[in-house]
């Protein structure tokens, strides 16, 4: 069997990373906002994200905020064989694995788990935000660096619990929404080369 030359390995493992980073974060968004309807008096201001992980949405927050963080393990190993960037694999590869454990262990989870796994999930995708401007245009490079600065400065006002009128869930989205901002265009960057 002939070997596949480089040029097309890299498209493919680009098309992969880009096409799980997309389908991962797009399911998650609709099913936030699937679920974000269903919760009894839901708040966006006032009621965190995880919040839809209890109660009557748990099913289709948890198991999408799992399903999200599969695909963003498995991008990681597709991603570090396209870009060979192993700071930027990691980060990846860790924003997955503190999204499953979000799912996995829920608000009231014993030892603080699902906090700690919240916190590595917003750590590690406003710094793989911030990385991936290494490994893209300069363009597509200064644009991941701004959400991934935007990101994390709005979890350090989450953190000293400065919500700038926006309530705890709306600043709890200022962190969020960023990172899926950067996730959808960076896939696309992915899939086009």
């Amino acid at each position: 069997m002939a070997a596949v030359p480089i040029s097309i390995r890299m498209s493919r493992d680009g098309l992969i990373a880009g096409l799980l980073i997309l389908t991962g974060v797009t399911q998650f968004m609709i099913f936030m906002i699937v679920s974000e309807a269903l919760y009894p008096n839901y708040s966006v201001a006032y009621n965190y994200i995880s919040d839809l992980g209890v109660g009557i949405t748990a099913p289709i927050f948890n198991t999408s905020i799992i399903f999200l963080g599969l695909t963003v393990i498995i991008s990681s190993y597709f991603l570090n064989r396209l870009v060979r960037d192993r700071v930027f694999s990691i980060t990846i590869l860790l924003t997955g694995v503190g999204a499953v454990g979000v799912g996995v262990f829920p608000e009231g989870s014993p030892y603080n788990l699902h906090y700690i796994m919240s916190a590595v999930t917003f750590i590690f995708a406003g710094l793989s935000a911030i990385v991936s401007s290494r490994t893209s245009p300069k363009h597509i490079g200064i644009l991941s660096i701004i959400l991934g600065i935007s990101s994390l400065t709005a979890l350090i006002l989450f953190a000293l619990e400065m919500y700038l009128g926006l309530g705890h869930g709306g600043m709890e989205r200022m962190i969020v929404y960023p990172i899926f901002s950067w996730a959808l265009m960076y896939a696309g960057y992915m899939m086009s080369r």
